[in-house]
This record gives structure tokens, sequence and C-alpha cells, in this order.
């Protein structure tokens, strides 16, 4: 089976890079990505493609060539299931809010509405795709969904994970370390699984995409995200020890790293990991695994979540301690709001958390981040419903300018380590800050011998 059109369900940060950059290499594709939400569409039918939703380097460039060629964003989610040989399934499964697995287990109702609806409207045999992180089985659940309610066509379920890294993603995709497939063993889902490997052989090498069946590709991405966070508590919960015994845990890392057994990835000591996925993949693991019995199991991986969230209470609690036990009134900057630099996504970025713990000392916190605005700011912190808006928009407050958010602060929190943080003039910086000035760096981003040369107390994590 050859594919010459493709639909994506959801332009969100999985489906819109991954559909730009299939369409980027295969110009004989039509790709069309649909989402309900017009804001999102609208915001990447922009005329200036530097004003698409999400960014990350490299990726408006990409959607600037195939917008309008062979890519296409629209609200018309009928019409685009309608014309598909092929269908991505890239909506959100954020972690139960309600109900059984509560504050564990993946919602799955975005992914059942999008196989009702695929079935409704299908009037021909379709490929259908898990882009989004899901539970083992649930191609089992939208195969069950689709056979059930549809029209009498034919579904083949594949699991296609992705592993992009935001602020990488582009690169990620180009030149990615594999691209996983899962489907059924029979002729008509090997079938299947052919048509999408054709597609992705437009670029990426063939022995780098790898078969299986559907459990295993499902559960593999659980684990990949698992293991990831997993190495990030590790070295944060040995910052703890080396501040405790007098090791430099940068020094542990570089030792540890150069072991090839180990490897020096994700063992950066921060104020704790965040993104969409690693908390809400591990506490699926979690969930999963208590399911079936397995608590030891689950013990084990739900205290990568207890000690990342220690981590970041600890970050808080350092900044208050270390400013004389009292931070009322007094304004913190924190530069940084997304998770990680080159992203503006802020889900589970460890600098909400932060701000509210202080925000619930009366701190007043003031923001720059070059990709987050004010209202996404306040935002996030609504999400906790901790406060309502109008007490946070009291409490926190966003600058377009670095030197403007740290003027006249009593304190300094890095939470993202954007690159631009490094060149900033921190004798400038520190002649407008209160006497005597800090600097809490969550992201072991500086030269901490040059910030004591001009003055700060200077404390990281770890150090």
């Amino acid at each position: 089976m050859k594919i010459t059109k493709i639909c994506c369900i959801g332009a969100g940060y999985v489906g819109g890079p991954t559909m730009a950059i299939i369409a980027q290499k295969c110009p004989e594709i039509t790709v069309t990505v649909v989402d309900i939400n017009e804001e999102r569409i609208a915001k990447w039918n922009d005329k200036d493609v530097n004003n698409i939703p999400i960014y990350e380097p490299g990726l408006s460039e990409i959607v600037g060539e195939a917008r309008g060629r062979n890519l296409f964003f629209s609200t018309d989610v009928d019409k685009g299931i309608d014309e598909a040989d092929l269908i991505f399934i890239s909506v959100n499964t954020p972690t139960k809010t309600y109900g059984a697995g509560k504050g564990m287990a993946a919602d799955l109702k975005y992914i059942e509405l999008c196989a009702r609806q695929i079935a409704r409207v299908s009037k021909n045999d379709k490929i259908i795709v898990e882009k989004s992180t899901l539970p083992v089985r649930t191609a089992e659940a939208i195969k069950s969904i689709l056979d059930n309610t549809g029209n009498g066509v034919q579904f083949q379920i594949l699991s296609n994970p992705e592993f992009l890294a935001e602020g990488t993603a582009v690169e990620d995709l180009l030149n990615p370390d594999r691209v996983l497939i899962g489907g059924d063993t029979t002729p008509e889902g090997q079938k299947a699984i052919q048509a999408l490997e054709d597609v992705y052989a437009h670029w990426v090498p063939r022995e780098r995409i790898l078969r299986t069946n559907v459990w295993s590709s499902e559960l593999s991405k659980l684990t990949a995200n698992a293991y990831l966070a997993q190495r990030v508590s590790s070295i944060n919960a040995l910052s703890e020890l080396c501040e405790k015994t007098g090791a430099d845990v940068n020094e542990v890392a570089r030792a540890i790293g150069m072991d090839s057994r180990i490897g020096s990835k994700f063992l950066k000591a921060s104020v704790g990991f965040g993104g969409s996925c690693f908390q809400k993949d591990i506490l699926n693991l979690v969930y999963i695994s208590k399911s079936f019995g397995l608590n030891e199991v689950a013990d084990y991986w739900e205290q990568v979540i207890i000690m990342n969230d220690h981590q970041k209470r600890r970050f808080a609690n350092n900044i208050v301690k270390t400013l004389y036990n009292t931070v009322s009134d007094k304004k913190i900057a924190f530069l940084g709001w997304a998770f990680k630099k080159d992203t503006n996504d802020t889900r589970e970025s460890a600098a909400i958390y932060v701000a509210n713990d202080l925000v619930n000392e009366n701190a007043k916190i003031a923001v720059y981040d070059p990709k987050v605005s004010q209202k996404q700011v306040l935002a996030d912190l609504d999400y906790l419903e901790t406060r309502n808006s109008i007490e946070n928009a009291k409490f926190v407050t966003s600058f377009s300018d670095a030197y403007e958010a740290c003027n006249n602060a009593h304190a300094i929190a890095i939470l993202t380590e954007w690159d631009e943080f490094k060149q900033l003039d921190w004798n400038k910086i520190y002649d407008q800050m209160q006497k005597p000035a800090f600097v809490f760096d969550g992201r072991n981003l500086l030269d901490g011998d040059k910030l004591k040369k001009i003055g700060f107390v200077y404390q990281a994590i770890g150090s």
C-alpha cells in the first residue's frame, strides 16, 4: 500500500513538528494537520511563519517551506479523516484528575473520541497510528471501537511512539536514534507496518526502523521516559548528599559519566525535571504495575517522582533559608519559566512549583523568559488551583527584559538554561540588586567562581 494522503489529529508539540518533517521529506504526500482548537490552527497558518504556536529551533523554516505545498493545517477534522490513507492520533493524554486511577492513570477520553470520530467518518480502509503516549494495550481498545462502531471498513492499528526531546525536536526527527513501529503479525498488519516504514524511509535509514508487536512498542515509550527520568532523580539525590559531605556533584557526575557503561547524558544535577512526558509516563507505569499487583515495581518507579518533587521543594526552601528565613515582600527574579531551553513548553516546569512555594511565603516573583508570556505564566499557576488568577497576578509579574526583571531584586533563581543567560552582564545585574545579593542556579548554568568575585553569594544545586 502506497501512502498518498496523511491526516494527523492534534496540532500540538508532537503532531505539528512531526508532520512538518514528513511533509518536507515526502513532497509527493499530502499532509493535513487537524485540530478543533481554532486559535492554534490560526497560528499555524499565520502569514508570518515566526508566529507558529510552537517554538523549536529550525521548525518555522521547515513549516514555511512545506506549508501550502503539501502541508496544511485545518479545523475540518471530518474532511481530513475522510481523505486520508493513514491517520496519526496525536492528542493529549493527561493524567486523570477524577475517578479510578486519579493522579496516576492516563486519561484516554480524547483518544476514544478520536477513534469514534474516525469510525463514524471513514468510508474506506485506513491505517491508524498511535502517536500519543499511551498505556499498554490501548491499541486493543481503539481497534474494538473502530471495528464495532464503524461503517464496515477495515482498520489496521499501529503504534509509532515519538522519542522527541523538546528544544531539539527538529534534529531528533531529522536524525532519529530509531523509529519504532508496532503492529499485528498478520499479513495485513505487516503490510501496514511496511507502508509506514516506507514513509520514514524517505530520510531514515531502514536499519534504524524497528518493528515490534503493538504492546512492545507502547511499553517501550513509557520505559524510555522512565529510564531517563530515573537518571535525573538519581543525580539529584546525590546532589543533596554532596552538599552535606563537601563533594562536588559536577565532579561526581563527570567521574561516573566517563564509565562507558553509564555515559554522561542526563547526569546534570538540577532543580528537577519537567515537561509533559516524564512525570505523566512514570505515573502511568506506576498505575499499570499496581493494576497487575506488582506493588514493588510500582514503588520503585514512584520513588523517581518523589525524589523530583523533593528537589523542587528543597530548592524553594533553600531560597527562603538563605534570605534570612523570610521572603515576604522580597523580589525574587526568575530567569526562565519554560521547563528547558529552546522551547516555549511550560508543562510541569520546575519554575511553576518553586514560584508557587515562594508565593505561599508572600514573595514577589519577577519572571523573564524569552519565549513564555505573562498569560502563560499565570495560567500555569492557576492550574495548580492554590490561589485564583487575581491573587496570582498580585504576586507574579513577567518582564520582557532580563535586566528589568532583576532590577532591585533580593535574589535571582535560574530555572531554565537559556544560553542568553550566560551572556548577561552580571556586574551590571549585581549593581542594581538589593544587597546582599544572592543567585540560586537551579540549572548549573553559570560560573560560580566568577559570580563570587563580583559579590554574589552563589548557590547551585549540588555545589
